[in-house]
């Protein structure tokens, strides 16, 4: 998992300046553009006002939002703002590629911030549904490559059930453009970056769709692991993070999230849940560390960020885990992270009702 975003930015922009640029002799103005308020000049300009947002917010590891757009000089013909499409979508392409991967920068939704994969998708995004909004109005045909559509899917929609076969469908559909079969139309959208908790020592970075692929397959899902990483409940834990993504179940606050170390930006583990709560607000973790990062705090240090965040939401009222009774250093960082053996009824209960496996002992912490 090598590639940061750049190259996709540089082909969803080279798609659209091959769709857009030979109907510059069009008219424009006045024309809706798809199913936007916009007509399509207007909608042309929004495409590189966003990519020059996002390549200077990156690039400057923006706190808030910038107080800057673009302003195309008077008599700009439409080829110009396919040239100003280019050259915007050039310079998000560089800041992908050179900013550090720990760097992220302000984007309101949802949680505040995106990382270089995040603006690059973001970017991407705009690219693909705005040409795809323009070409829509002017009468012009354009359906983007597959691979890049689902790109961007698995990077900022991961809450979104892919349609098998179908990546430019379910894009469309999940931004109000287009009907799926047997779902219902959506009326308001938003794309999701990834979320991260911070600790003292550690960031919990969440994974995407796109990393727990790479990671379920051998890869390292993007990060850099300290030696030895990840371990292989990292691994299994990444499938069903696929698993629920193609089965349109996972939220990505549920999911899984990555233990990088703030010194040095290796990753040492990994931390997160079981699935969403359950009706009475009960969501289960699980954790894991690198064979070589055990034994320093990390995965107490994780847990108490993870629980404190979770428990902080009014759909949480209790955390639990299940440990096999004789792991005992699991035992040990489930305690000091406030964690306590619930009583041998509710344990019973779990044995006996909720196919917990005998070898195992059942941790919670409330609010």
């Amino acid at each position: 998992m090598g590639d940061t975003g750049g190259d996709q930015v540089e082909a969803a922009v080279r798609d659209c300046a091959a769709v857009l640029r030979p109907a510059a002799g069009l008219d424009w103005r006045g024309v809706p553009a798809g199913g936007l308020e916009w007509d399509c000049r207007r909608t042309a300009e929004h495409i590189a006002s966003d990519l020059i947002a996002y390549a200077g917010r990156l690039a400057s590891r923006a706190t808030s939002s910038l107080p800057f757009d673009i302003a195309l000089d008077e008599g700009t013909g439409n080829a110009d703002v396919v040239d100003a499409i280019e050259a915007t979508g050039a310079l998000l392409a560089a800041a992908v590629r050179t900013a550090p991967r720990e760097v992220r920068a302000f984007h309101p939704y949802p949680y505040r911030s995106a990382n270089r994969e995040g603006f690059a998708a973001m970017g991407v995004a705009e690219v693909l549904l705005h040409t795809h909004d323009i070409a829509e109005g002017l009468g012009l045909a354009y359906r983007p490559p597959a691979e890049l559509c689902a790109w961007v899917l698995t990077r900022i929609f991961p809450h979104v059930r892919p349609e098998p076969g179908a990546p430019w469908n379910t894009l469309l559909w999940a931004t109000g453009r287009a009907d799926l079969p047997g779902r219902a139309p959506v009326a308001e959208w938003r794309w999701r970056n990834n979320l991260v908790i911070g600790a003292e020592r550690l960031t919990l970075q969440g994974v995407t769709p796109a990393a727990a692929a790479d990671l379920r397959a051998g890869g390292t899902g993007g990060f850099a692991w300290i030696e030895g990483g990840p371990f292989e409940g990292t691994r299994d834990a990444a499938g069903m993070v696929v698993k629920a993504y193609e089965a349109g179940t996972h939220r990505p606050e549920w999911g899984m999230f990555v233990l990088v170390r703030r010194e040095d930006g290796l990753a040492v583990g990994a931390i997160g849940f079981h699935g969403v709560p359950d009706e009475e607000g009960r969501a289960e973790v699980g954790y894991d560390l690198a064979e070589t990062a055990r034994g320093r705090g990390y995965a107490t240090e994780a847990l108490r960020a993870l629980a404190e965040h979770a428990l902080a939401r009014d759909d949480v009222k209790l955390l639990f885990a299940a440990i096999e009774r004789d792991n005992a250093p699991s035992q040990r960082v489930i305690a000091r992270a406030g964690f306590t053996r619930v009583s041998a009824e509710e344990e019973r209960t779990a044995h006996e009702h909720h196919d917990l496996e005998p070898s195992l002992r059942l941790y919670a912490r409330g609010r």
